[in-house]
Order: structure tokens, then sequence, then C-alpha cells
């Protein structure tokens, strides 16, 4: 018979991540906070881009900077940011209003989340021609 202590220093800590298996709803909350994170610092960097810009004395330069491919990449991933930002919040508001917590409607709206952000972003660019 085992003593307390040793069970307790054998049984594996929660969750055990060699039995834990990733969730959508995990998987989906962190991404909200990371993209939070990226948006504050894109947009301080685009408001700086845009001061530079205005106040600056080579406007050609600023505007042909667009054109460049590393830069529509990181405008197009921003505005995938944004738009899934903005989805996520729309369901944590509806989870605040006491909707939404089912296995299957935590699924579907974290799918939703994702594939309407998806779909806006391509909207957007498209619309922005």
């Amino acid at each position: 018979m085992k003593t307390t202590q040793e069970l307790r220093a054998t049984r594996p800590t929660s969750p055990h991540l060699g039995i834990y298996r990733i969730q959508i709803s995990s998987t989906l909350s962190i991404f909200h906070r990371l993209t939070g994170i990226a948006l504050f610092g894109a947009l301080s960097i685009v408001t700086w881009w845009m001061v530079f810009w205005i106040f600056g004395g080579c406007s050609e330069c600023y505007i042909s900077s667009l054109s460049c491919c590393i830069i529509k990449y990181a405008l197009y991933a921003l505005s995938f940011t944004l738009f899934y930002h903005t989805c996520n919040g729309i369901r944590h508001l509806i989870w605040d209003a006491g909707y939404g917590f089912s296995i299957k409607a935590l699924h579907v709206g974290g799918w939703m989340a994702v594939i309407v952000a998806l779909i806006l972003t391509i909207g957007f660019w498209l619309w922005i021609g």
C-alpha cells in the first residue's frame, strides 16, 4: 500500500499533456488573445507610417512601399486578424447573453467565426480591388 505522499508524487498534473486533446474553444481563445496583441502592435505601426507619410517629405516613397509583396501579405494578415477578432468578440457577446454553451454550439460558433472572418477578408480585398 502506498502512502499519501507517494500517491501525490506519482499522479499526473492536470491537464496531463499526454492525454489532453486540444479543443477548438481553447485554440480559438488563444488565437483571440494573440490577434488582440497583434492588432495593437500592427495598428501602432500603421499609425506611425501614416504620420510619417502625411508629415514626411517623400510621399511617393510611402505609396510605392504598398506595392511590396511582404507589406501586401502583412496587410492581408492584419485585415484577417481584425475580422477574426471582431467575429470572435461577437461570439463572446452571445455567450455573455447566456446563449451558445452546448458542445455543438461551441463548435459551430467557433468554425463560423473563422469562416466568416475569412469571407470578410476576401470580400474586403476584392472590394478594395
